[in-house]
């Protein structure tokens, strides 16, 4: 798919989801999911069945988990016995998707503001960005807590753009799950599927029809590059195939 953005648009922001985009959380799930189930004298999981529902939230992981749905009697108990072990132990494994930090250091060298807007509520957002030394890096984080809609409501990408001062048709929004991309799209925002992220399947990313997808977090860190240098009568790169 092409760029359907106009070859003379100027990038010169870019926002990422969190989860499964910017920093790889899996592992710390994954360990904590498994912590619960070895507390309940049930045996692990699968890590990679684990990490193909993280980006769909804790609800999804305490379904696969235990085999029950919301409505469950003990749905909520494990729930938040589940969150609270993560925020106790929210940064053992989690880091940078390789690469990324070379991505935000170029940003940062190049006066190019970046932020993240999550579905991730704050407290286990701002816990993890503390924990990584992201939080004194980062221009905006927009959580759950600080809008009325979620994603894919493009409510918190319009928030992010106006906490940098830029115009969403201005601003790159790259996300690992089909919200993201309807986000961005709602927004008016260029977008990236981050195919290296949470996703069921390899289809998957590319099905949303982003403007752009990449297949690894490399990928997407020269592509960035190229979006958001001066463009001076550059025309925009193709969308990879996922």
């Amino acid at each position: 798919m092409l760029n359907s953005h106009s070859n003379a648009t100027t990038y010169k922001g870019v926002l990422f989801d969190l989860d499964g985009t910017l920093i790889d959380t899996a592992e710390d799930f994954i360990l904590c999911l498994n912590d619960l189930r070895q507390e309940n004298q049930l045996p692990p999981l699968p890590a990679n069945a684990i990490r193909k529902v993280v980006s769909d939230g804790a609800r999804a992981m305490i379904t696969l988990g235990f085999d029950i749905i919301e409505s469950h009697p003990e749905f909520e108990n494990k729930k938040q016995q589940f969150l609270s072990l993560y925020l106790k132990h929210i940064a053992r494994k989690s880091q940078l998707f390789d690469g990324l930090n070379d991505t935000l250091d170029w940003c940062e060298n190049n006066h190019i503001p970046w932020g993240i807007v999550t579905n991730k509520p704050r407290i286990y957002s701002e816990a993890l960005l503390k924990a990584l030394k992201l939080d004194q890096r980062i221009n905006t984080l927009v959580c759950p807590d600080d809008v009325t809609h979620t994603k894919p409501d493009p409510e918190p990408l319009y928030k992010a753009c106006n906490d940098i001062q830029l115009n969403p048709e201005q601003c790159i929004y790259v996300g690992d799950h089909a919200r993201d991309i309807e986000a961005g799209k709602r927004a008016n925002m260029p977008t990236i599927a981050a195919g290296y992220g949470y996703v069921h399947t390899p289809e998957e990313a590319k099905s949303w029809q982003a403007n752009w997808c990449v297949e690894t977090s490399h990928e997407l860190h020269t592509l960035l590059k190229i979006l958001l240098a001066p463009q001076s009568g550059k025309s925009s790169p193709q969308a990879a195939n996922c």
